[in-house]
């Protein structure tokens, strides 16, 4: 694991403790043997640099660029996210693994061109995309707000419309503010994602 050599031996506890309860491998991403389904999609760049948040113009483009290949294989796309140096996908595909290789195959080709851009030929610049298989509505529905939460926890806005890399606006668009209050009442983040969401530095 990418973060292991930086935790300590509590921090380290938690994070086992966390795959353990959430039926991960210890050590390495989980990838299902069952295609069919709703995920939630995690990537981060290597060592949680802010490689895509290098300016506004590449979040915009790696916006585009990964909803056009979620729209390959998935059914639907639930909600979206990019931030500097991560994204969150809630996604139904019954395509699970074709998804994961065409991620693998955008992850190449974006760190190819933004390494030329950058004169960093030969650096690391994505980890691998992990899939979370939803276990309920009520995970699925805590994900939902979670994804569309995330640039507000990690300090970018203060409210989910305000970021421009996300569904979050479309969906309060279509949803309703009451409706969407509702569902986050209902359905509360807590500590969602607590110790594996990826910080900023």
């Amino acid at each position: 694991m990418y973060l292991w050599r930086k935790l300590n031996e509590r921090q380290r506890e938690e994070l086992l403790e966390f795959r353990r309860f959430n039926d991960r491998p210890w050590h390495s991403p989980q990838h299902l043997e069952s295609q069919d389904g709703r995920y939630l999609l995690t990537a981060a760049c290597f060592e949680h640099l802010h490689v895509v948040g290098s300016n506004p113009k590449r979040l915009a483009d790696f916006s585009e660029r990964l909803l056009e290949v979620l729209e390959i294989d998935c059914e639907n796309i639930y909600a979206w996210c990019v931030l500097p140096n991560h994204y969150h996908a809630l996604v139904l595909t019954g395509k699970l693994p074709d998804l994961l290789h065409n991620i693998g195959k955008l992850h190449g080709r974006t760190a190819f061109e933004w390494n030329g851009e950058e004169n960093e030929r030969g650096r690391k610049v994505w980890f691998s995309c992990v899939e979370t298989r939803m276990k309920s509505e009520r995970h699925f529905w805590a994900t939902l707000n979670y994804v569309h939460h995330n640039p507000v926890h990690h300090g970018y806005v203060q409210q989910w419309q305000d970021w421009p890399f996300s569904s979050g606006a479309a969906f309060l668009e279509k949803t309703g503010h009451e409706q969407a209050a509702k569902l986050w009442k209902e359905y509360p983040v807590l500590d969602y994602g607590k110790d594996w969401d990826a910080p900023d530095l």
